[in-house]
């Protein structure tokens, strides 16, 4: 395997992994639906993707998980649940994507960049999705489901496509999610 193909490789996992930190399915159903059609190759083990029963399944799967975010009170009950899936999720997205790569290499990649970019996008979308219920008494969830649910798609359509641009966009919400995570943990200036 050459140095881009490895990189092209690595830049993919870690686009769809994030993506699975948005919604858990999906990225998966946007897997399973390329590999059936032989337009992405899987790595060695993760041939059950690309048959028409995961399809189906996860295709029920993601329908399920979109609606449900669409329910006040199911929505953050299912931010509980999906933060350990995501990160389960993204170290299996990233895994089943990396081609060629010796084991080692592989799954030290898939756990640390695949999990760990569906983990702090799943922390990130529950803090906002928490503080949305808390001002808006989850009135303002569903713009948030319609946005990660939007997120979640591009972004696993991008790292198929342009590898490296989801890679670009992950570095950009990685940023972006620190600075906004530091500006929740300041302490409120109020004036006393």
């Amino acid at each position: 395997m050459s140095e881009v193909d490895f990189a092209i490789s690595i830049a993919l996992g870690v686009g769809l992994a994030a993506a699975t930190g948005l919604r858990v399915f999906l990225p998966m159903l946007v897997i399973s639906a390329a590999a059936n059609g032989g337009y992405l190759p899987l790595s060695d083990g993760f041939g059950w993707l690309a048959t028409p029963a995961a399809l189906i399944m996860l295709a029920v799967a993601a329908l399920a998980e979109i609606l449900a975010y669409y329910i006040p009170g199911v929505d953050n009950l299912l931010d509980a649940l999906a933060t350990p899936a995501a990160f389960i999720a993204g170290t299996i997205v990233a895994a089943a994507v990396m081609t060629d790569l010796p084991p080692i290499v592989k799954w030290t990649a898939a756990v640390i960049a695949g999990g760990g970019a569906a983990g702090l996008t799943q922390s990130v979308t529950t803090t906002v999705r928490a503080h949305s219920s808390a001002l808006t008494i989850g009135l303002g969830n569903p713009v948030i489901a319609t946005a990660e649910l939007g997120g979640s798609l591009i972004l696993s359509l991008l790292a198929l496509a342009a590898p490296f641009a989801a890679l670009a966009v992950v570095a950009l919400f990685a940023w972006l999610a620190w600075r906004f995570l530091r500006r929740l943990s300041r302490p409120s200036q109020g004036s006393g």
